[in-house]
């Protein structure tokens, strides 16, 4: 059986161009409706791997995602960066003036929240994918309703692309998690990033010494998400993503965290993203 990558999405959806561009084009998906789902695909062993949408440059952080990979024992094991350009794709012959209803998923109205607030008069409606939204277009020749979505689900599902690249910013992309089981989890090579869970007390300055500690090794924390620990109010767990030049950096700043912090459990070390955004990167 050839090995498949769980994604959240469905056939044209970013997910699966993050899954081809990591994996390779020829690489086979498993479409999954919820981001739980992926976890749930690859914690069995049903899917060799999964591709999970962590956050976006104009919508900010996925968090329900965060507390996925908390309460999982999944590992992170790389990251793709992928330009994002969003349609709003129509059926054809039909045009702005004759719409009612855009469908999307969520994180993709709110990148395009400056272009579809021009148009008070249609009514948004968030559904589980953006290629999904275009996908039922199509086959429910849904005459008024148009989808935010790629070129891919535009060539996929044969919509024409009534305004193109909608996002409020030119330059838009998410950033994929990849991940994997422990037992699977391959070993990098040269691994210059990884990604930690942990809380702290809650006392004065305590999250600054954590802080101060990392600077003090020259490691770049290039991401700090903080959501509620769950039964106790007003107390956060703390993902932190950081990088550096050699993994004992890493390892020795691992060891003055650990009397600072509570709970802390390192997700996955593993190479950096290119975060380069190129007229040549797929963006579709």
């Amino acid at each position: 059986m050839t090995p498949t990558i769980a994604i959240q999405g469905f056939a044209g959806s970013f997910h699966q161009l993050a899954a081809h561009q990591y994996f390779g084009p020829e690489t086979a998906v498993t479409p999954c409706a919820t981001f739980a789902e992926v976890v749930r695909q690859v914690a069995r062993g049903t899917a060799a791997g999964g591709v999970m949408a962590i956050e976006n440059s104009i919508a900010g952080s996925i968090l329900p995602n965060y507390n996925l990979l908390q309460q999982s024992e999944l590992r992170v094991t790389g990251e793709v960066y992928l330009p994002i350009r969003q349609h709003l794709l129509l059926l054809p012959g039909q045009t702005l003036a004759d719409l009612r209803e855009v469908h999307s998923h969520p994180m993709a109205l709110l990148q395009c929240a400056d272009f579809l607030n021009q148009h008070p008069e249609w009514k948004l409606v968030e559904t589980e994918d953006t290629a999904l939204s275009a996908q039922r277009i199509r086959e429910g020749h849904l005459m008024g309703i148009a989808a935010v979505a790629g070129q891919a689900a535009a060539e996929l599902f044969d919509l024409e692309i009534g305004a193109a690249d909608i996002q409020s910013v030119p330059e838009n992309y998410t950033r994929f998690l990849i991940i994997n089981t422990a037992e699977n989890a391959p070993q990098p090579a040269s691994a210059n990033k990884a990604s930690v869970y942990f809380h702290t007390s809650h006392t004065k300055g305590s999250l600054a010494r954590v802080l101060n500690k990392i600077a003090d090794h020259d490691l770049n924390l290039s991401k700090l998400q903080s959501f509620p620990q769950p039964g106790r109010a007003w107390q956060y767990f703390f993902h932190a993503d950081l990088e550096f030049d050699h993994a004992d950096q890493f390892h020795e700043v691992l060891q003055d965290l650990e009397p600072l912090t509570e709970d802390l459990r390192v997700l996955g070390l593993y190479q950096r993203g290119n975060q380069q955004l190129t007229e040549s990167t797929p963006v579709s």
